[in-house]
């Protein structure tokens, strides 16, 4: 459900349209201009001597917000480590490849770079659906070469909601079947807006899923991001918190009761925090303050996650087994989030780990049931129904 890829830097130049080159996004050293060594000791002590990784800038400025020069420098280093897989995701060849050895049959494409240059409240409208467009036509042409095992969510611009439904009917006719978005707010507007209105109503009734994966350090509204500088701090709150105000959002704003065919599904944030949210949900919430949201809220929240929605999992995660028989395994997925640095490469053996702890009924569940459900694909028919396919989406 979760895999990403590496956008090269050619994409831009190639992919922009023409009166939006200037646009396009470079790689710029990260380390200030005219700085000597003996000053670069006095700031960063022995960190001064380990390589910085350049930056993604467009005219001049960081793509990503805020983020420290130690921090660069840790993510280059881990990127240093996982090199291959980097460049492998740069490729369609590569991420096959890579599918190949770890044994994931058919896999969801996420962007990386592309999230934080749509999302971003600082540029217009035009400029965000300009990236979101150049983004989307690679993506396709990438997921020809092998368009059975190859599956791109289209990314899809919230910067001026009137032009939703074009652009994921534009999404459509190019073959996409899925799209994703920020959970965030963005330029103030949340995702139960009326404004959107039209939009999940077009998902629902072209049987569109929509996803959605967070990320920290871009330039829109996100949780931690007014209280931590550190991306520590900011990683940590981004991912979960978003994911549970973005599930709140579409509950608590009428979303889901209004659109009750609309798939929506949650990446990337751990599922841990699931069970307490829907028990407070309904329990304190719910139970008590039914009246004030009747018109939008017409039954417990619990039940409109059962009937709508799916989270992945993560195979670290303690307690999965207890998550499982809360929720039920039917709304868990899983994806491997390759070949992020934050997840290691071998997540596909580390679910497969958890065989007897899960059960081999939830693992199929897991690993193809649930995303086919969610996705729309058809259901798998494995030679020895007891064995979970390996990993299919």
């Amino acid at each position: 459900m979760d895999r990403h890829v590496m956008e090269p830097i050619g994409l831009w130049p190639e992919y922009l349209p023409a009166d939006r080159m200037d646009l396009a996004p470079r790689l710029t050293p990260c380390i200030p201009e005219g700085e000597t060594l003996a000053s670069r000791l006095d700031r960063l002590g022995e960190d001064a001597l380990l390589p910085v990784p350049p930056i993604l800038t467009v005219a001049g400025r960081p793509v990503m917000r805020e983020v420290s020069e130690v921090a660069h420098i840790e993510i280059g280093l881990a990127a240093a480590r996982r090199h291959g897989a980097l460049r492998a995701a740069e490729r369609p060849e590569g991420h096959l490849a890579e599918m190949d050895r770890s044994g994931v049959d058919v896999a969801l494409l996420l962007p990386t770079f592309a999230s934080c240059l749509v999302y971003n409240d600082e540029i217009d409208a035009g400029r965000s659906r300009a990236y979101a467009r150049a983004y989307n036509l690679w993506l396709r042409d990438f997921c020809a070469v092998a368009p059975a095992r190859l599956k791109g969510a289209a990314l899809l611009s919230r910067h001026d909601p009137a032009s939703m439904v074009a652009d994921l009917e534009w999404a459509l006719g190019e073959g996409f079947g899925v799209v994703v978005l920020r959970p965030n707010p963005v330029l103030g507007t949340t995702l139960s807006s009326q404004v959107y209105g039209p939009f999940w109503q077009a998902c629902a009734r072209h049987s569109v899923p929509v996803l959605f994966h967070e990320g920290s350090h871009t330039r829109v509204s996100a949780a931690g991001a007014d209280r931590f500088e550190s991306y520590f701090g900011q990683h940590a709150c981004s991912h979960p918190m978003e994911a549970m105000m973005a599930l709140l959002s579409l509950i608590e704003g009428g979303v889901l009761e209004s659109h009750p065919a609309l798939r929506v599904g949650f990446l990337e944030a751990g599922c841990g925090w699931l069970p307490y949210w829907l028990w407070r949900l309904d329990e304190v919430e719910y139970a008590r303050l039914a009246r004030e949201v009747r018109a939008r809220v017409r039954r417990r929240p619990s039940e409109y996650f059962q009937r709508q929605c799916w989270i992945a999992l993560e195979p670290g995660e303690a307690m999965l087994d207890r998550v499982a028989a809360e929720i039920g395994p039917q709304r868990l997925v899983f994806g491997t989030d390759f070949p992020h640095l934050d997840h290691d490469l071998d997540g596909v053996d580390a679910l497969f780990s958890l065989r007897e702890t899960l059960g081999d009924a939830a693992l199929r569940a897991i690993l193809w049931d649930n995303p086919a459900a969610l996705l729309g694909l058809p259901p798998a028919e494995p030679s020895d129904p007891g064995a979970a396919p390996r990993q299919r989406a």
